[in-house]
């Protein structure tokens, strides 16, 4: 093996550790940005400021910010160590703040879009005796998911890119892999990093034009 593909491969290992922080946030912020978007529209008005103060606060402060709070934080304040010891603990610090970061844009998106659904569909659904959850899921949610789609979109493909950002705490993704081997004077791998990202996000892009012309026949 020559040593640019032993770098190509280190690299491709690393970028394993983007994949499982992106895959582990979209797959735990989805459902939790919903359910924070059904607080922030709830009827209680001590609920819905809550959530919505949360989102506001998570959505004004950096990402890079969050992760290291939420890493350092327990420590500082003596509650032990609940993301436990060594790489996997930074992992685990990263992968719950990008989840609460992600979870809040995407309850801002999923608010717009049940906002954007008319309510006479949804009183009409009323009349024909569905109960609040029928209505919801037969006649607001693919509505409220071709609305979303476009914006969606380009938040899971900034995830993407933002998984970089675990290297504040030292998690080795392949940007902090790259480095390694500028310092040791060799400045391609960091450009290269380039083109895994740029493969990664023109997958996503494909799957999403796909899902768009999937649901062009619902009318909103």
């Amino acid at each position: 093996m020559t040593e640019i593909q032993s770098i190509l491969l280190r690299l491709w290992d690393s970028f394993g550790l983007n994949i499982r922080l992106f895959g582990l946030t979209l797959v735990c912020a989805l459902p939790l940005g919903l359910g924070i978007a059904f607080l922030s529209m709830s009827r209680v008005k001590v609920i819905a400021w809550c959530s919505k103060t949360l989102v506001w606060v998570i959505r004004g402060t950096p990402l890079m910010l969050q992760v290291l709070i939420i890493f350092f934080a327990p420590g500082l304040l003596n509650l032990g160590a609940p993301w436990g010891s060594g790489a996997s603990a930074r992992f685990a610090a990263a992968t719950v703040a990008f989840i609460i970061n992600y979870a809040c844009y995407f309850s801002e998106i999923f608010r717009g879009g049940i906002l954007g659904v008319p309510i006479g569909q949804q009183e009409a659904g009323e009349v024909l005796g569905m109960t609040r959850a029928q209505i919801f899921y037969r006649v607001t949610l693919l509505q409220v998911i071709k609305r979303i789609l476009p914006a969606m979109s380009n938040e899971v493909i900034t995830l993407v890119k933002d998984t970089s950002l675990a290297r504040i705490i030292s998690i080795k993704e392949i940007i902090m892999m790259a480095q390694e081997y500028t310092a040791k004077g060799l400045i391609w791998p960091l450009f290269s990093t380039g083109l895994f990202f740029l493969a990664f996000v023109g997958l996503l892009t494909l799957l999403f034009n796909y899902l768009e012309r999937k649901l062009d026949y619902i009318k909103v």
